[in-house]
């Protein structure tokens, strides 16, 4: 755990899939063809907290939607890539874009399209219910199913290991 510690004590940038990771990977689609998704609150105060902390928050999904761009604004997170199927290019891009080095990466993923940008990231991690070969290859699997949390989770293991967990919980006092 000391290794998992170390690598999220480097993160300087969140980076997440969509479907399956903020939400619980069911698409919904209406009879006038309009899409539904669940994001839940527990991530969303997660990425709050945690850009409070300094630490920010970006978004590549391989599907487009305006679900995701609105959920992206309320959260306040700016740097969105969607309709990118090929994840690590993408993180590459972000990278340069930011000036950021891999290692200060920590990205979530659940299934095989993620898989490539999870081994990458200075921390790789995969959801509860993500794929069993993903699971394989993230630094961490987190015990909080996808939609359910487990972003919030990602969130609070980065600012416990840079020792802002306490302090911002304290602010709730």
């Amino acid at each position: 755990m000391q290794d998992i510690m170390d690598k999220a004590k480097a993160v300087r940038l969140l980076v997440t899939d969509v479907d399956g990771v903020l939400t619980d990977g069911s698409l919904y689609f209406g009879n006038s063809g309009e899409e539904i998704k669940a994001f839940s609150i527990l991530d969303g105060l997660g990425i709050k907290l945690l850009r409070d902390t300094g630490i920010d928050t970006a978004i590549i999904t391989g599907r487009v939607s305006d679900l995701v761009a609105r959920r992206a604004k309320e959260l306040k997170i700016t740097t969105i890539y969607q309709g990118r199927e090929d994840k690590l290019t993408a993180l590459q891009e972000l990278c340069r874009d930011l000036e950021l080095p891999l290692s200060a990466i920590a990205y979530i993923g659940d299934d095989l399209p993620d898989l490539a940008a999870i081994r990458a990231a200075g921390l790789g991690i995969t959801v509860a219910n993500g794929h069993a070969y993903v699971a394989q290859h993230a630094d961490w699997q987190t015990s909080a199913a996808g939609g359910k949390g487990a972003v919030r989770e990602v969130c609070e293991l980065i600012m416990k290991a840079q020792d802002t967990l306490i302090e911002t919980w304290e602010q709730y006092l």
